[in-house]
């Protein structure tokens, strides 16, 4: 880092940084003060908002080309005083992501911003034509247009990767405000300073820290909303003008003619990359079969990871201040009752000696699909092992984010990509946590922006 200051990170508004008197602290792993965060006033949110609404969408070729530079950019530059590697240490440092999936995400973050005019364009049906203009509406068409023109945006702070999905919206001509988590006003900060730099003006997409009060007027003042949070949050905001992005509870399924061993890299890895903290990490591994020596294999993997603090190269797990990781701690043990520990049972707060903790693997297996085990998803490697039959059938995968089927069976993954609450399905090697633009995350972002309108254009 560039000096022993605190990371000053100023609110966005629609005229500029601001510096508020209220300010929010951000520790690092270890509890040491890292950054000052400025906390707008729900005044400021509603101002804010309502410049959004004034302001007039750019045309679509220039939205294009300024994602284009801003991943430019938020990937290269110094941006706020940090270099790439200051942002990188910050994000790791505060949120006990290891630095190297940090530094991924840097790099896929910028990929996934310059093609977000061309992902957020493959949501629009073929039936549908991009502009009124197009000749063909003379005949009557459906026209794909926006459901309003101001998206808000709950910020995630588990994984800089998160930032990847709401520039979209700004590709498809939204004017976006993002509130954001107090575990990373890094990542967000940094992209939205990009935006503006490359040209997007600032009444136009703006970052409002703020507080709970604040928060709700921030998605009031939005004709449409984005918010990350557990079940509590998709059971308060389904059916919502607010899109909910909760728990992922990502799967693999192994039938009986697959050999486990074959993929064993890939099911490690679906687990624990990037410290296992992501909804697209599995935590559920379903096997056809007895499952204890695929529990055992994946315990013997995960054991050999290092504790180290989250800015070492060579750091795998993430890292939490040790009263938290203590926390979570106590709660896996207790909510692991009746299940067989491979790995973990032990606990899995492993103290560092300077205020942090790493999360250190646990596989545990047990021996029912429906159990109530294989719904939890915690924010490091967990994993359970479940055996499943042909005759539980795909209930127990219902309520996944990503299923990884290691399966021969063309009618089960019939079954399971007609399945609703299966978002994805990967047939084969693939990890649960690959992605790529232009691949839907949870569907397609526009899937809930925008709607089909009819329009005819008759000779005036």
């Amino acid at each position: 880092m560039t000096g022993s200051a605190p990371i000053d990170v100023p609110a966005l508004g629609p005229a500029g940084e601001f510096r508020a008197a209220n300010r929010m602290s951000v520790t690092d792993v270890s509890g040491a003060g890292l950054a000052q965060v400025s906390l707008v006033p729900p005044v400021f949110v509603r101002r804010a908002m309502a410049a959004l609404h004034r302001a007039e969408t750019l045309p679509a070729a220039d939205r294009a080309a300024l994602l284009a530079e801003a991943a430019e950019l938020f990937e290269h530059a110094t941006i706020g005083g940090l270099s790439p590697a200051d942002y990188q240490q910050a994000v790791s440092r505060a949120g006990g992501v290891p630095i190297s999936s940090v530094r991924q995400a840097n790099s896929s973050v910028a990929q996934r911003v310059s093609n977000a005019f061309y992902s957020a364009h493959l949501a629009r049906p073929t039936g549908s034509a991009g502009d009124w203009r197009d000749p063909s509406t003379r005949d009557g068409r459906a026209v794909w247009v926006r459901r309003g023109s101001v998206f808000a945006v709950h910020a995630a702070g588990n994984h800089p990767g998160t930032h990847a999905i709401w520039p979209e919206a700004l590709a498809l001509g939204y004017r976006v405000a993002v509130r954001p988590s107090s575990r990373d006003p890094f990542t967000p900060y940094r992209l939205i300073t990009a935006l503006r730099t490359a040209g997007f003006p600032a009444d136009h997409v703006v970052l409002l820290p703020t507080d709970h009060a604040g928060a709700d007027a921030v998605l009031r003042g939005a004709d449409l909303g984005m918010v990350y949070g557990g079940a509590e949050v998709v059971a308060r905001y389904r059916g919502s003008q607010v899109l909910p992005q909760g728990p992922g509870r990502s799967k693999i399924l192994i039938t009986a003619e697959t050999d486990w061993r074959r993929h064993l890299d890939v099911i490690v890895e679906s687990v624990a990359d990037h410290g296992g903290t992501g909804c697209v990490n599995t935590s559920a591994v379903f096997v056809e079969g007895d499952p204890g020596p695929l529990a055992e294999a994946i315990a013997e993997r995960l054991a050999a990871l290092p504790s180290l603090p989250p800015d070492d190269p060579r750091a795998s797990l993430p890292v939490q201040q040790v009263q938290s990781a203590r926390a979570i701690e106590t709660y896996l043990l207790k909510t692991a009752a009746g299940a067989r520990a491979w790995l973990g049972g032990d606990g899995i707060a492993d103290d560092l000696g300077d205020g942090s903790a790493a999360l250190r693997p646990a596989v545990y297996e047990v021996n029912d699909p429906t159990a109530s085990q294989i719904c939890i998803e915690l924010p490091f490697p967990c994993v359970w092992v479940v055996p499943w039959t042909r005759t539980a059938g795909i209930v127990p995968l219902h309520d996944t984010l990503v299923l990884t089927a290691l399966t021969r069976d063309d009618e089960l993954v019939d079954e399971l990509i007609d399945e609703p609450t299966i978002r994805n399905v990967y047939r084969g090697d693939r990890h649960t946590h690959w992605m790529a633009s232009g691949v839907p995350h949870d569907g397609f972002l526009g899937d809930f922006l925008m709607w089909n309108k009819g329009v005819a254009v008759s000779t005036m």
